[in-house]
Parts: C-alpha cells; structure tokens; sequence
C-alpha cells in the first residue's frame, strides 16, 4: 500500500518555490490562450520548474500541467495548476494560488494548495487530514440552504460557451432563491480549499479538469466534504462536474444541479 503522505513533504517543497517565485514576480505580462482565456509568463516558469524538480524527486511518477500537458507515464501523476486564478493574479487580485495534486488512477489522494496574497497553505494525503498553515481544518455542520453560503467556478468562455452557461445561469437562478449568499471566487482552487476549512458550505464546478480539482478535492474530502458528479456518482478525475458539499446539505443540494441540468437542455 503507497503511504501518500511520504509523498507530502516533496509537494511542500514544491509549492513553497511556486509561491516564492509567484509573489517575487507579480505584476505580470500576459498573452490569450483562446476566448478571453489569459495565460501569463509565470504560469508557464512556475510548471516548468516545478516539472523538472518534481521529476527528479519522484521519478517514477507522472505529472501534467495545465499549460505544457503530459509527461512520464504509470499509476502515480502529480496534476499541477502553476497558477489558478491567473485572470485574478494579472489583475491584482489575491484570490489565486498553486494548486499541486496526486492523483492515483483516477483518485485524487494528495493535494497541497498555496494562496501566496492570502498568506494560507492547505494540504492533505488520504487518510491524514487536512491542514490549513499547521491547523487542522473540518468543513462546516451546516444542515439548511437557507444557511448555506455556496461557491460557483467560472461562466465558460470558448467553444460552445453560450450552451455550457445556459445550466450555469439555470443554477445560480435556484440558488439565489434558496440559499443564503452565491459567491464567484474566480478559482476553483480558492473555493475547495474554503470550503475544507468551513467559509463556504459547497463549491460547485460545472466542468472538471484535474489540474484544477485534484488537489482541492483531496483537501475537501479530508476536511470532511461530500465529493460527487452530478449523476451522485463519486468524484474522480473523469466525472464531468464537481459538487463538493459539507455532507448535512449534499442530498439538498444535488437536486438542484440535476434540476439546472435538465432546464438548460430544455431552453
């Protein structure tokens, strides 16, 4: 049986250089990589790095970056997104980070995310709890929406933009009757890691990339969290959404995204 928590101290190592250079290299320059999609400099210098020294860390595991793709090969691949939230980091605003992940298969079992501006570390390996700056960290007892504060990923931009959002703008519309407060952080990252830590009572993300969602989702599922696709399936680095719940609002809250679901495709 891999100890994934072995794998730990090389992940803080590897994110503490991202948010050293990440903080030293702000403001930056950025290029489009598609419809109003933004990628920076630091983006691409934070995955290279952290590609070369986590390859001669762990040699024998996989990695895949956001920007630069895939390299290795097996079981084990680390899942980096150099820099989530780079719209948000271009502009100045704090809510943006690292998010460093492993996924094992197609399990996300190690996760380490850094929010440089915000001064906060989160980290976790299966079965060892999640840690905020040394702290253990649970996810809220919130049992009513009318009390629940609810994170929401990005409107798509792109190809086929106008039908993703339609379920998008489906969802929010119930949520702003229901729950107390919808947020949009602008980083998938921020919400998951929040959500860990109880700020927020579920982060809703209508797509799934791994690199966005490993780490966070190994931190929210040792916080406690409920993590699932919208069909109530468990979460994996397949599913085609992420609906991380506090576990008293899961059975309240999947309604609602099957319900958006099923209005955006009758629109």
């Amino acid at each position: 049986m891999i100890a994934y928590g072995d794998l730990l101290p090389i992940a803080l190592d590897a994110v503490g250089r991202a948010a050293t250079f990440m903080r030293r290299q702000a403001p930056v320059t950025s290029t489009s990589k598609g419809d109003r999609d933004l990628v920076s400099e630091v983006d691409y210098a934070i995955e290279r790095d952290l590609r070369s020294f986590l390859r001669n860390a762990t040699p024998g595991i996989a990695f895949l970056g956001e920007e630069e793709g895939v390299s290795g090969t097996g079981e084990l691949q680390w899942t980096l997104d150099p820099v989530d939230g780079t719209i948000n980091f271009v502009r100045g605003i704090p809510l943006c980070g690292i998010s460093l992940g492993l996924l094992h298969g197609v399990r996300p079992v190690l996760g380490v995310v850094d929010l440089p501006f915000l001064g906060a570390r989160y980290w976790a390996a299966e079965g060892c709890g999640a840690i905020r700056n040394g702290q253990l960290v649970k996810v809220s007892d919130t049992t009513s929406l009318r009390e629940a504060v609810v994170g929401i990923g990005d409107f798509a931009v792109g190809a086929d933009a106008a039908n993703k959002n339609r379920t998008r703008l489906a969802l929010m519309a119930q949520l702003t009757e229901t729950v107390q407060r919808v947020r949009m952080s602008g980083s998938a990252a921020v919400d998951l890691v929040w959500l860990a830590e109880g700020k927020i009572d579920a982060a809703i993300t209508l797509s799934n990339h791994p690199w966005d969602m490993t780490a966070g989702v190994a931190i929210a599922r040792e916080a406690g969290a409920v993590v699932l696709d919208s069909s109530g399936a468990d979460y994996t680095s397949k599913s085609m959404t992420t609906l991380a719940i506090t576990p008293g609002l899961a059975g309240q809250m999947l309604p609602h995204v099957r319900d958006a679901e099923t209005a955006a495709i009758q629109r």
